[in-house]
């Protein structure tokens, strides 16, 4: 049993916003995601059914309306997006799940928005593009916000976005631009930005989900707590770092097929804090699942990888 997580889709509203986060690819290429993303029908469940996947859990292709300057319109557009979501959802819901899409821009809106999206349309949590408009999430105005995410228990999948402003470092080095390293740079650091901002330590039950094994993050957790250790001047924390990533970070499978960085994350953060994910229809459904089948990990890890941490983390019924 294969429960997918960062699985994306698009309506129509929201094709402005999709374009421009759009990796650079051919026009053809271009049409035939639109078409993929579009798509809650045929395509897509035969994907699923290629992939052995039972349960994917969609959320909006970024950034969304996290993009949008006018609060009041990302408000409206965010509520349409999870009420055109509810209803897909709602025609099959052996097969879809939901991840709610809010306006963070208003952080008590975007609380109600989540409770709404839990209690009423049955989502399982919800997903963030990264900052919104330059403001990131360990900004004290989203404290509301966290403390609603901690009372209803249900994840926050972190996605990524590009950088507000390109880091110097990539000028002149197009090729690592948006999903080769710039949005794995910018992820990683907006969840430790989180870390030594005492986000966890005021709000120690939430959970937070990263994909692509956990944007490097499992392979530098010695190092985060060993040079943190040596800054006099930081802002005091009740843990070092990496007890956080242990406790409150869990990381999906997405667009990273390869034993390395899978065992790396399971070692670092336990077996139950790795989720299968594709990335579709950015990456292959088929190939996704292969890799996991084939993965060098144990049988009893793989079907918690695969499916059994997805149910406990969303307390989805028993599929």
């Amino acid at each position: 049993m294969k429960i997918a997580l960062e699985e994306h889709f698009i309506f129509p509203d929201f094709l402005g916003y999709l374009d421009v986060a759009m990796p650079h690819v051919s026009p053809w290429s271009h049409d035939q995601l639109i078409e993929k993303l579009s798509d809650f029908g045929e395509q897509r469940l035969a994907a699923m059914d290629a992939a052995g996947v039972k349960l994917a859990v969609l959320s909006l292709s970024g950034p969304g309306v996290q993009v949008e300057r006018d609060t009041a319109t990302a408000v409206q557009l965010a509520r349409k997006a999870n009420d055109l979501l509810a209803e897909q959802v709602r025609g099959r819901p052996a097969r879809y799940a939901g991840f709610a899409h809010l306006a963070m821009q208003d952080a008590k809106a975007a609380a109600d928005e989540l409770e709404r999206s839990i209690r009423e349309l049955g989502f399982v949590g919800a997903m963030v593009n990264g900052h919104t408009n330059g403001v990131y999430l360990d900004d004290p105005r989203y404290d509301p916000f966290w403390a609603r995410l901690q009372d209803l228990d249900v994840p926050l999948y972190l996605h990524p976005s590009d950088s507000f402003v390109k880091p110097y470092v990539l000028e002149g080095c197009d090729e690592l631009l948006k999903p080769t390293w710039e949005w794995n740079i910018e992820t990683s650091s907006h969840f430790l930005r989180l870390i030594f901002a005492g986000v966890f330590d005021r709000f120690p039950r939430l959970k937070i989900i990263l994909g692509h094994m956990g944007e490097t993050l499992p392979y530098v957790l010695w190092r985060l707590d060993s040079r943190t250790a040596l800054i006099t001047d930081k802002r005091p924390l009740k843990m070092p770092p990496s007890a956080y990533l242990k406790r409150n970070l869990f990381v999906t499978t997405s667009g990273q097929c390869d034993d390395v960085p899978l065992i790396a994350a399971l070692a670092a953060l336990g077996n139950e804090h790795v989720l299968f994910s594709v990335d579709y229809p950015y990456e292959d459904s088929a190939i996704a699942a292969r890799f996991l089948e084939k993965a060098a990990i144990a049988a009893d890890v793989r079907d918690k990888v695969a499916g059994l941490n997805a149910v406990n983390l969303m307390k989805l019924k028993a599929l």
